[in-house]
């Protein structure tokens, strides 16, 4: 309805002020909200202001119901909207992520010139440890793993450790390390899969990007789960930023791997999701579990690539 800002008594009828029970002082937001419920009801009413001071009139012969509707609407939405959850202080542990970011580089180097072992000869760890999907198929489970610690490039490299390091960073901090990675490499290797059952036989992939777009679907789970109660209907802002950005930073380039990137987000938000539910019981991990995550999620990569070199063909 068309609210009038002033009292108009023109047919005679004697109108007053609604009892601000709820306010000390009475603002145009909540006056408007008031005479919105009332006009609902088909009470009449009208906004008046004298001073600065809001008032809501009503019919004198109509205040009890004009009152008792106020009462109600209040005691329904009282203590709404939701107060945002408390903030949770961030991990200081930059320096540790950092340091495998750079080992992902290092080793990237070595992927370049390559490694001779005893009985092996000179190793083709490119070859050794690409998603091949017809392998993956067959068996091969190393290569969900060995993937995801291999680049097809300087720029493929560079890109994930810039753009990617960032969201790995923001999610170690978050969550501490050991369950940080141990998320990062679920969704990378369990991304990897679905992408070699969909994908055709000869499909090849490469690159920490699965497990990246996989710490961008967690850190978005986060924030749906943590804040569901505030959103409620539109709890799935934060994974439509996330899916936002996918399509931003996870669909150029000739040889990207759209399945592997949503993929890996999709797993991301799953986990993510479990994630901050036993995180939101129970707290997050203490040193000593974080430091057996991340041991366990270092001892699998390494399993790997040892199963990569002794039962590859």
């Amino acid at each position: 309805m068309d609210i009038p800002d002033t009292h108009s008594n023109e047919d005679g009828a004697s109108w007053k002020a609604v009892p601000c029970r709820y306010d000390t002082v009475l603002t145009r937001q909540r006056a408007r909200s008031w005479a919105l419920v009332l006009d609902s009801r088909s009470i009449p009413c009208c906004i008046e202001s004298a001073g600065g001071v809001w008032q809501l009139l009503v019919p004198e012969q109509q205040m009890e119901s004009a009152c008792r509707e106020l009462r109600l609407f209040e005691e329904a939405n009282r203590n709404w909207p939701p107060a945002f959850p408390p903030p949770r202080r961030l991990i200081e542990n930059t320096l540790p992520t950092v340091s495998v970011l750079l080992f992902l580089a290092t080793f990237y180097n070595l992927t370049l010139i390559g490694i001779s072992l005893p009985g092996h000869g000179m190793l083709d760890l490119y070859e050794l440890g690409v998603a091949h999907a017809a392998r993956i198929r067959g068996g091969e489970w190393w290569r969900l793993v060995t993937a995801l610690t291999l680049h097809a490039g300087p720029v493929h490299l560079i890109s994930n450790l810039t753009i990617g390091g960032t969201f790995i960073i923001l999610l170690c901090r978050e969550l501490g390390s050991g369950l940080a990675w141990s998320l990062l490499l679920a969704s990378g290797t369990t991304g990897n899969l679905l992408n070699a059952w969909i994908q055709s036989p000869d499909h090849q992939s490469v690159g920490a990007s699965t497990a990246v777009f996989g710490a961008v679907g967690v850190l978005a789970a986060i924030s749906m789960m943590r804040h569901r109660q505030r959103l409620q209907r539109r709890w799935f802002i934060s994974v439509a930023a996330g899916l936002a950005l996918l399509a931003l930073l996870g669909t150029e380039g000739k040889q990207t791997d759209l399945g592997a990137h949503l993929f890996g987000f999709i797993c991301g938000v799953f986990f993510g999701m479990g994630a901050e539910c036993l995180v939101g019981r129970r707290g997050r991990p203490d040193a000593l579990l974080n430091f057996l995550l991340a041991v366990l999620s270092g001892a699998v990569v390494v399993a790997a690539w040892w199963a990569a070199i002794v039962w590859s063909g």
